[in-house]
């Protein structure tokens, strides 16, 4: 029988995967629209013909609408739909690493993809989430990963890297084991940048295979994740249709995730508006 983790244990692997959401949550913060209106349409506007720089002006005042970080549109959304937003993104990334394991490489003929792409994924979703309401402090995202992926209630103290965690061993700086764990974790992101000025979709998803591997080190915990329905699963079992069922599972289990988030920040901070949705 093997031995049973522990809050010390779950907490040495939870710090540098916070740590690493950080650069994760900003390239897909950047994809999309903004990155869209900063970067290739002035570069096109400026190349277009006089008479049709117009359009490409109003189509990027277009974009300035769209629901989407760095937007005045994104601005003015409450916590609550900036949510939604990231329930989708994520989502849609989790789902697409999971159904091409090559990404993982030889590991994923070894591992099960969708319980470590599924764990990423809520993990990814539930650090942004603290971020829209406001809870920073990595520590208090460790213990809401605690809570929500595992239900175990970290103290404090432990989640801020006490009581013989490794992080005790990085310094007052803060480099040390924990910060070249992150660093491992998000290095496709890194290389991405260098050589492309941007993260592909292809280092991210790449790198959320990491992450989910770096989860895999806690294997008898990630059964207590939030899950979807039964009839997810059963659709799951089948043959074609299992890929259909395992996507509308995450994105059910995406969403159980986002409740049982919204009530720890809650019991936490006591700052959320009522009613959550």
């Amino acid at each position: 029988m093997a031995e049973a983790i522990t809050d010390r244990q779950v907490v040495a692997v939870l710090r540098p995967f916070v740590r690493a959401t950080g650069p994760v949550l900003d390239a897909v913060r950047e994809a999309g629209p903004v990155r869209l209106r900063r970067r290739a349409l002035p570069a096109v506007a400026e190349r277009a013909p006089v008479r049709r720089r117009g359009r490409w002006a109003r189509l990027a005042r277009r974009l300035v609408a769209v629901r989407a970080p760095g937007t005045a549109r994104w601005a003015a959304m409450d916590p609550a739909e900036r949510t939604d937003w990231w329930i989708n993104r994520v989502g849609r990334l989790t789902a697409l690493v999971a159904s091409v394991p090559n990404l993982g490489g030889a590991l994923a003929a070894r591992l099960p993809v969708r319980p470590v792409v599924g764990a990423a994924g809520q993990g990814l979703l539930l650090c942004a989430i603290a971020g829209e309401y406001g809870c920073t402090a990595p520590a208090d995202r460790v213990r809401l990963l605690a809570w929500v992926l595992f239900g175990r209630r970290i103290s404090p103290e432990l989640a801020a890297g006490g009581q013989g965690t490794t992080s005790e061993l990085d310094g007052p700086d803060g480099v040390g084991a924990e910060a070249r764990r992150a660093a491992e974790l998000t290095e496709e992101l890194t290389a991405s940048r260098r050589a492309h000025g941007r993260a592909t979709l292809a280092a991210l998803g790449r790198t959320v295979w990491r992450l989910g591997r770096a989860l895999w080190a806690l294997e008898g915990e990630l059964d207590k994740r939030p899950r979807g329905r039964f009839y997810h699963e059963a659709l799951g079992m089948l043959p074609v249709a299992g890929v259909l069922g395992g996507y509308l599972g995450e994105r059910s289990a995406l969403r159980r995730a986002r409740r049982a988030a919204l009530k720890w920040i809650r019991a936490e901070r006591r700052a959320l508006p009522s009613p959550v949705r």
